[in-house]
């Protein structure tokens, strides 16, 4: 809204085209304010009448329309509130009842009532009909005065009208900015989106991450150890046992000794194919000759669908982040093989501003959830280590786009 200027950067006695331009931005967010107050105040009574006549239909009808607007309302005015403060704006996800069914159905409104988020929706609510709304008001209805006075002095054909103008424009051009950006902040403080509470957050988020890091690093150590035991080491075993007994019949039975050799070079190449494996499960060849644009064409090839690939990647990507982005793509498609039911599917890579996004859909039945025990839920989980996030958008009948971000530097 603002492009590189926030509400903290507009100057209050600064009387040029820059400012006046600043304010009529402002005049508008601020009279999109006063728009909504409306439906805040309808859905605040809904939310207020509903909670105590919940036990019977009506009730619960006004709880399932009002609760549900109030959280996309919230959500609607702190990103207002976030685009003209120029500050990044975290929105939570609400507890979701784990139910399905009619037992969701009458189970719902108990969960909202235990998500404290449900509550700050609704003092937001008398906040944004109430106090935002006068402060909004104040700034929308100034210009109005304005254009009032000129009009009765033209109506009149009395000067004296034009008095109050001057006050009227001074208390404008001081105010505007001023009362946008208290209710903006009150706005982020009101659901802890306070720089403070963003910095606490992250650094909760870090730990977290740092421990899951861990966590799967010693799993993944366990794994590697539990392949090589079980595949090339037990091969390697068995082609030194082979060349023993080869050795010892060499000269008695050159024959069966010609045979454990074969058996030996046979064990030889498995053992190799075994480790092979291995490597890829940790970094796949593909990635290092030929770059994750590739490593995806090439994945995409062996699948049974046909898949569109769209590739906006300017240089090369940090091995360790295009390998986590490669597998959360690999084990997508492999989803949509497995249970999507879909005839196509299509891939997007794009580097912008400093973030690594692909977004892996289908047009399949949709459906998808990120399960504590899907393979996604792991590739969550591992890009949470780079800072990353994987969102699922499938909704049923489809389609299902799956979007993966990371922040990366191009190397």
């Amino acid at each position: 809204m603002w492009g590189d200027r926030g509400l903290r950067r507009v100057p209050l006695l600064r009387f040029d085209e820059e400012g006046l331009v600043d304010r009529g931005r402002i005049w508008l967010l601020e009279l999109a304010h006063v728009v909504l107050a409306v439906p805040c105040m309808v859905f605040f009574v809904f939310i207020v009448v509903g909670w105590p006549t919940a036990t019977v239909l009506a009730g619960l009808l006004l709880l399932y329309l009002a609760v549900p607007a109030a959280a996309q309302l919230g959500r609607l005015h702190r990103y207002l509130a976030g685009a003209a403060l120029r500050q990044p704006v975290e929105v939570p996800d609400y507890k979701q009842s784990k139910l399905t069914g009619l037992a969701a159905v009458w189970s719902r409104p108990w969960t909202w009532l235990q998500d404290s988020r449900r509550w700050l929706d609704l003092a937001f609510m008398a906040f944004a009909s109430t106090g935002g709304f006068v402060m909004s008001l104040v700034v929308v209805s100034l210009p109005a005065g304005v254009i009032a006075h000129v009009v009765l002095a033209l109506v009149f054909r009395n000067p004296w009208w034009l008095l109050p103008i001057s006050l009227e424009m001074a208390l404008w051009w001081i105010l505007t900015p001023v009362l946008s950006m208290v209710r903006a902040i009150t706005t982020l403080a009101m659901y802890g989106n306070t720089l403070t509470a963003q910095l606490e957050r992250r650094v909760a988020a870090v730990a977290e991450s740092r421990a899951e890091s861990i966590d799967h690093s010693a799993a993944e150590i366990r794994r590697i150890e539990r392949d090589l035991h079980d595949g090339a080491q037990a091969r390697i075993v068995s082609l030194g046992m082979n060349i023993g007994l080869a050795e010892q019949l060499l000269h008695r039975n050159p024959e069966a000794a010609a045979a454990l050799l074969a058996e030996a070079r046979q064990a030889t190449t498995d053992a190799l194919e075994d480790l092979r494996g291995v490597v890829r499960s940790i970094h796949p060849p593909v990635l290092a000759d030929r770059g994750l644009t590739g490593a995806v064409e090439a994945l995409a090839v062996q699948l049974a669908l046909p898949v569109r690939l769209s590739a906006d990647l300017p240089g090369p990507i940090p091995a360790p982040i295009e390998t986590a982005v490669y597998f959360a793509i690999a084990e997508a498609l492999a989803n949509v093989v497995k249970h999507a039911g879909a005839q196509r599917a299509w891939v997007t890579l794009a580097l912008r501003e400093g973030r690594l996004r692909a977004e892996i859909g289908d047009d399949g039945v949709g459906g998808a959830v990120l399960g504590s025990g899907s393979g996604l839920a792991g590739v969550a989980r591992r890009l949470r280590a780079f800072d990353g996030t994987l969102v699922i958008d499938s909704p049923a009948g489809g389609p299902t786009s799956v979007i993966v971000e990371v922040p990366c530097a191009s190397s």
